[in-house]
């Protein structure tokens, strides 16, 4: 079974598949693995949030991680533990959350918007740190906070993520990517998703060859 580390490394982007149904989330989440993103969550305040985590993870098997996003009740981690789960996202920097998560030996990807939350949030367990909003917190902000974060430490950009921005965001540290809008809205179906996915992509493979 693959680590958080080797799904970073093959394709660094989760999909956040707010608004998505479970009558279409099977399509949708085999075009994304297809065009190599295979992290995917379907936020809690997306309709039968549960239902569609079930399908996919069963569809996807070993070929995604899949889980939840905006996951704010502690209980909820044990839901999506049991619809085969494996990824717990929060906007917010839930430590109970996040503890709950590692019990049950999910992967725990935090929300934080400051040093003090994220350190808090790497006491609590957390595999990786998501910066929300991105809009708030710019390259040079991520790269200031990055300098007092454990060096392995996985910190994700959300929120308005565009391939324009990813290449400033590496430079300053950062080396992963939460997509929302700009890579599925609702009533997108998964021909139209997947054709999103190289613009991303190449904006990554571009910001390691600069990087490098």
């Amino acid at each position: 079974m693959k680590d958080l580390s080797d799904w970073m490394e093959t394709m660094p982007l989760v999909a956040i598949l707010r608004g998505v149904r479970p009558e279409e989330v099977v399509a949708i989440g085999e075009a994304l693995v297809a065009e190599g993103l295979g992290m995917i969550e379907v936020p809690l305040n997306s309709p039968r949030p549960f239902d569609s985590i079930a399908v996919l993870a069963k569809a996807c098997g070993e070929d995604a991680l899949v889980g939840a996003g905006t996951v704010l009740d502690p209980a909820d981690v044990d839901r999506v533990a049991e619809a085969g789960g494996r990824l717990i996202v929060t906007p917010n920097a839930g430590e109970a959350v996040v503890k709950r998560a590692k019990a049950l030996n999910l992967y725990a990807m935090p929300g934080f918007a400051t040093p003090t939350e994220g350190l808090a949030m790497v006491a609590a367990g957390a595999d990786a740190v998501k910066l929300f909003p991105a809009e708030a917190n710019p390259p040079p902000v991520v790269k200031a906070m990055r300098a007092v974060f454990p060096p392995d430490l996985p910190v994700l950009a959300v929120g308005s993520i565009t391939p324009e921005k990813i290449e400033g965001y590496w430079a300053a540290g950062a080396r992963g990517f939460g997509l929302g809008g700009s890579l599925y809205k609702p009533g997108d179906d998964a021909p139209t998703v997947a054709g999103r996915v190289a613009g991303f992509r190449a904006a990554i493979e571009k910001a390691r060859r600069v990087a490098a």
